[in-house]
């Protein structure tokens, strides 16, 4: 299993890789597929948020889902402690999925749709993007910072979509609809329900 460790406003010294490879050889007992761990070493200077200035992100490939968790603390070693349990816990959760995969299906989460459209959809950048590549971007003279990145889609189900979702420990999820084959986005609500917004391209729109 490859680790890359990447910093972003910090230099990644030899002594913290040699500690993430210790940390990170839990994983391999969990995930015996993953490919590559990609992590994310980042710093923010603002003096008042000290105590969350370290910033570490962890992600997992391999040929299933991508497995993320990230967290915040006073130093990068804290801070990869604090992701790394995050990740853990949705690996063990990917295992078990599996194993059950061919039991009972799981209780299906309430589904309900936002009362209204959002007044704005967001701006994007208008640099091409290329699949797995990340691209940051300023939005014209503003200290706005654009972040996008282009993901393989594939068409699932609504219940794969939210299984997705918690492994990437996200609050929404844009997948392809597999009823209808258009694009969706599932949320999480208030009171442990989820939301599903819809989007039907073939509506024309009106002059």
């Amino acid at each position: 299993m490859e680790i890359a460790v990447t910093g972003r406003h910090w230099d990644v010294s030899a002594k913290f890789r040699d500690h993430v490879d210790s940390k990170l050889a839990k994983i391999e007992q969990l995930a015996p597929r993953a490919q590559r761990v990609d992590v994310l070493v980042s710093r923010e200077a603002n003096p008042r948020q000290a105590e969350t200035s370290d910033r570490v992100e962890l992600t997992v490939v391999d040929k299933g889902p991508v497995v993320r968790a990230e967290a915040s603390a006073s130093d990068p070693y804290a801070a990869l402690d604090l992701a790394l349990d995050k990740l853990l816990e949705r690996l063990r959760r990917a295992r078990d999925r599996r194993k059950d995969h061919r039991g009972n299906a799981a209780r299906r989460p309430v589904l309900e749709p936002l009362p209204f459209p959002p007044d704005e959809p967001p701006v994007a950048p208008e640099t091409p993007v290329a699949l797995g590549e990340v691209v940051e971007v300023a939005l014209g003279d503003s200290p706005v910072v654009i972040r996008e990145k282009v993901y393989p889609a594939r068409p699932m189900t609504i219940d794969d979509a939210l299984y997705e979702m918690e492994l990437v420990g996200h609050p929404f999820f844009l997948f392809i609809d597999a009823e209808t084959n258009q694009p969706a986005v599932v949320y999480i609500r208030r009171g442990w329900t989820y939301g599903v917004i819809k989007l039907d391209s073939t509506v024309s729109a009106a002059v």
